[in-house]
């Protein structure tokens, strides 16, 4: 097991917890944690591009000019992609590009991204997230006591509380749910701030 300081606002040991060395003391696997992040950013996708073939460009439905004694190519269409104003050849059509890597293998990446913090220091557990007023000078006093304020995730499994309502209109801050953390958010901010009684139900979730 893995002992972890644990403070209080102002960055004050107050206790330590213990971690699952399962969950945070994997080795740091670079390869797998991009498969993750591919696919969490392929998943993103909307696919909704979309280009028309020249059956389907409005026009073109006379031939050009007669086939023979012009002195030009044949043409059967002015809506050909060789020309100007014509369809598409091979060009891109909705589609889904979503998909789903193996579970043991998301879970693995997802311990791995967990024990990156660990690696760099960059893991905070605080012995209470309680926002008081929700409001914005409150998120920002207590993300400055923590040395936390360029990039920052926030872990906190109370919808209610008060802290969702101070962070939302802060710049390289974002909060998720417990059951919401994932390998893309992880990588994506520096820091990680989640309360002790948090990091015992992210480990409850995981294990």
């Amino acid at each position: 097991m893995l002992e972890v300081s644990v403070v209080d606002i102002n960055k004050k040991k107050v206790g330590s917890v213990q971690l699952d060395d399962r969950i945070f003391g994997q080795s740091v696997n670079m390869p797998l944690l991009h498969e993750a992040v591919v696919m969490q950013l392929n998943n993103q996708r909307q696919g909704t591009h979309s280009t028309k073939t020249k059956g389907f460009v409005r026009g073109g439905g006379k031939k050009p000019y007669k086939q023979k004694g012009t002195g030009r190519a044949r043409a059967g269409s002015i809506r050909s992609p060789l020309w100007r104003g014509g369809g598409t050849i091979f060009g891109p059509l909705p589609r889904d590009y979503s998909y789903r890597m193996p579970r043991k293998k998301m879970r693995l990446a997802l311990y791995s991204a967990l024990s990156s913090k660990i690696e760099d220091n960059s893991l905070i557990i605080v012995d209470s997230l309680d926002g008081k007023n929700g409001k914005t000078r409150e998120a920002l006093s207590l993300l400055k006591n923590l040395n936390a304020l360029d990039s920052t995730l926030i872990v906190c499994d109370d919808k209610n509380n008060l802290i969702y309502r101070g962070v939302k209109n802060l710049q390289n801050i974002s909060i998720i749910d417990v059951s919401h953390v994932n390998v893309y958010d992880l990588l994506r901010y520096r820091n990680l701030i989640i309360s002790k009684e948090d990091i015992n139900k992210l480990m409850e979730v995981l294990s």
